[in-house]
């Protein structure tokens, strides 16, 4: 190899002979030079070419070969006998805006139906980083928790707060660190009123719909009494929903979850005296659980 690049880079590629210099004149010059000359070029082409493709492909198999030997301890699907989930970000239904962080119900009740048809998973570890987000997805990823007949592990990292609580009420064991906030039992429909700013600006509001509460909720005009009542009467509803969803899950008495549901989040030895969490810990201390919960060494997979 050294000896062909030594030959490919040391020779000259426009080398000529004396019969085959050109004249001043480009009439004159030699049919055989011009051919020549072509070969060269089109040798010093495809010779480029070759280098430069060889090179792609030693750099991809080096950086494949790098990526496989890091995360093969926690990739490998052979190995692994914990399935891995993390809940970050808006949790919504579906869907969700390009370049944002979000969770989709669908995604993670996709996951989770894996996590059961998955043999070789005998526990489903759920890490949980959240303010939070609607109530109907945190209902149906903690509706397909409960479901699952394998152990479930929660782990809040930063924050659980709201739906994000929601969900992880629903494992059997909940971890979290002490300087962790969560909980935010509580529903809120709060807007921006923009009706103000539209006056001052000279914008005027045009109301065309059919139906009394059609347009409640429309920040470009004032709420009047009766709607607002009537978005406090959902609230409200959706209040009582998720204490009871916590009550139920955590096996608490719904008159001391209402004590808590007052919409504020806590820290994790807070959360851990008053019954909302299970353990003080982080990663590790989880992953510890999982060893003596498993009786072997837990290998998580994340999907």
């Amino acid at each position: 190899m050294p000896n062909l690049l030594k030959k490919i880079f040391c020779t000259p590629l426009f080398k000529t002979r004396d019969n085959e210099v050109p004249s001043d004149n480009p009439e004159a010059t030699p049919k055989k030079y011009k051919r020549t000359l072509f070969n060269k070029i089109l040798r010093g082409t495809a010779i480029f070419l070759f280098l430069s493709a060889s090179l792609i492909i030693i750099f991809n198999y080096i950086d494949e070969d790098y990526e496989d030997s890091y995360f093969s301890s926690e990739y490998d699907d052979d190995s692994c006998n914990v399935f891995g989930i993390s809940i970050v970000g808006d949790i919504i239904t579906l869907g969700g805006e390009e370049g944002t962080s979000y969770t989709s119900a669908d995604d993670i009740i996709y996951y989770l139906q894996l996590a059961e048809d998955d043999k070789e998973a005998k526990a489903v570890f759920i890490e949980i980083d959240s303010f939070g987000g609607y109530p109907v997805a945190a209902e149906e990823i903690a509706t397909a928790i409960k479901r699952l007949n394998k152990p479930t592990v929660a782990l809040i990292r930063e924050y659980g707060a709201s739906a994000a609580y929601w969900i992880a009420s629903a494992a059997d064991i909940i971890f979290a660190s002490k300087n962790s906030e969560l909980g935010s039992i509580g529903i809120t429909s709060s807007y921006l009123d923009y009706s103000d700013q539209n006056q001052q600006e000279g914008i005027k509001y045009i109301e065309l719909s059919a139906g009394k509460f059609k347009n409640y909720g429309d920040p470009d005009r004032p709420l009047t009494q009766e709607e607002k009542d009537l978005i406090m009467r959902d609230v409200n509803i959706l209040h009582q929903n998720f204490i009871e969803a916590v009550a139920e899950n955590r096996n608490m008495d719904i008159e001391k979850v209402k004590e808590l549901a007052d919409g504020s989040t806590m820290l994790g030895q807070m959360a851990l005296d008053k019954g909302l969490i299970d353990k003080i810990g982080v990663y590790h201390d989880a992953k510890d659980y999982l060893d003596k919960l498993l009786g072997e060494k837990a290998e998580i997979c994340w999907y």
